[in-house]
């Protein structure tokens, strides 16, 4: 993959496929109404529609990206593709819930081997700066467009049938992997040194699984329940002894020291409350737009097209924003536009202003989109060895998926705490959910201008790519 024709054909279907991993995300989204009155599910266990796949993707993320820098990022990406395409299959024509769950549980799990295989393949083809940006930029333009224009497209599939929505990818997948074989070379690759982390491979998988289940299950069960409090003690004693594992063995899964680059640190937060607050608000307004207020599966997509067609056309811009103003920066404005978009959906009611509430609403969350996403992939891995870009790109997408999760967990919860039926009251104090982890999420991304400021200044024929 050394000429510049190889490596940007290669990207053109690594793009396909993480364009398809976040379409599968929120495509189900308009659908998940069809789907509840198809399959008699309640509004809890819809959720899991949606869980169910972040639950696989999330809980082995880690495991994902480490096993692409040891056994051959080719290899993993191409054998999880294949998965994926039969799972979506699968998932299309069962008719049961717990089957369709089961199905997007395994869909989830093989994202969790594409996506971190498929950045680890361009960070370590793509040199660091100008040329990996632009490739960066590009790659989660794509991930940012499946997620947003996953709606729209979601829309005008449930108008034929919600089935389409998850059988869409089938043929998207097998395309992309009859190209990956060809266009991704058999050649040698780098592979990481060491042999495999057994023990720290298994208890972080399993308390991040357990994690996302409890979170998940507590509105149900209760949040003081035995049943919760017990699982979370299991959580925590998993991650106790997957600390105590890779502080002990040669070659660990999860290096901890690279936790203590600050801008690694504040990109995964980033990501987590991005990913969270946007998820649970997908799942409220779906409620509220088709539910409450009757509106037809392709109106509700509609309502997200100025979101989606925002990321879509600037998306590709961010590698060049990046260079000219720094990561730092666009996270920032990119944080202050979810907060005030969130805030504006606060003024829901029974008679939505297009003009007034929905329109600028999607609009600011579209520039949130558009600013953040880019810039938190592209901070997440500047720095980092070549041989750790699988585990770098493993814990970026493990907080956005696992915060998903969780945060969905809780505004369910919020939503429901007043029974089945919805309410103005009970939607609103969702969407305030949302609204406050922004707020945390651009306090936390201003701490990043601060300490940058702090930095001494560098040669001016240097470009700092947010390394602090």
């Amino acid at each position: 993959m050394s000429s510049s024709s190889s490596r940007w054909g290669a990207l053109a279907v690594l793009c396909a496929v993480i364009f398809l991993d976040a379409l599968d995300v929120s495509m189900v989204g308009v659908a998940l109404p069809a789907i509840q009155h198809d399959l008699g599910l309640t509004t809890s266990s819809l959720q899991w529609v949606v869980s169910g796949y972040v639950l696989g993707y999330g809980g082995l993320l880690l495991l994902g990206g480490r096993t692409a820098d040891l056994l051959g990022r080719r290899r993993v990406f191409l054998v999880a593709l294949g998965v994926f395409a039969v799972a979506s299959l699968l998932g299309g024509v069962v008719d049961d819930g717990g089957l369709l769950i089961a199905a997007r549980f395994i869909k989830g799990v093989a994202a969790a081997f594409t996506a971190p295989a498929a950045l680890s393949i361009i960070t370590t083809t793509f040199p660091e700066g100008p040329e990996r940006n632009k490739a960066l930029s590009i790659f989660t333009a794509c991930g940012a467009s499946g997620y947003s224009l996953g709606l729209v497209l979601s829309g005008l599939l449930t108008e034929i049938g919600w089935r389409w929505t998850l059988l869409m990818p089938v043929p998207v997948a097998i395309i992309a992997l009859i190209a990956a074989l060809k266009v991704l070379p058999r050649g040698k690759e780098d592979r990481a040194e060491g042999g495999h982390d057994l023990v720290g491979a298994v208890t972080i998988t399993a308390s991040m699984l357990l994690l996302v289940f409890t979170v998940v299950q507590a509105p149900e069960a209760g949040w003081a329940s035995l049943q919760t409090i017990g699982s979370l003690a299991g959580v925590a004693a998993l991650l106790g002894l997957f600390v105590f594992a890779e502080l002990r063995t040669r070659h660990p899964l999860v290096r901890l020291g690279i936790l203590r680059s600050g801008h690694i640190v504040r990109a995964n937060l980033g990501l987590l409350i991005l990913m969270g607050s946007y998820v649970s608000f997908q799942f409220v307004a779906m409620q509220y737009f088709q539910n409450m207020l009757g509106w037809s599966a392709l109106g509700t997509a509609m309502a997200f097209l100025p979101a989606g067609l925002l990321v879509a056309l600037t998306s590709t811009k961010m590698g060049d924003f990046a260079d000219r103003f720094g990561t730092g920066k666009l996270i920032v404005v990119g944080a202050a536009a979810l907060a005030g978009g969130y805030a504006i959906f606060l003024g829901i009611d029974s008679t939505p202003s297009l003009g007034g509430m929905v329109i600028p609403g999607m609009i600011l969350l579209g520039i949130a989109f558009a600013l953040s996403f880019p810039s938190l992939n592209i901070q997440a891995t500047n720095g980092v060895d070549d041989d750790e870009q699988g585990l770098a790109s493993g814990l970026l997408n493990t907080s956005g998926q696992v915060g998903g999760a969780i945060v969905l967990a809780v505004v369910t919860a919020v939503l429901t705490s007043g029974g089945e039926t919805l309410s103005i009251g009970s939607l609103r104090a969702a969407i305030v959910v949302s609204l406050v982890l922004a707020l945390v999420g651009l306090a936390i991304s201003a701490t990043g201008l601060r300490a940058r400021k702090a930095v001494t200044a560098e040669p001016e024929n240097v470009k700092v790519y947010e390394t602090v």
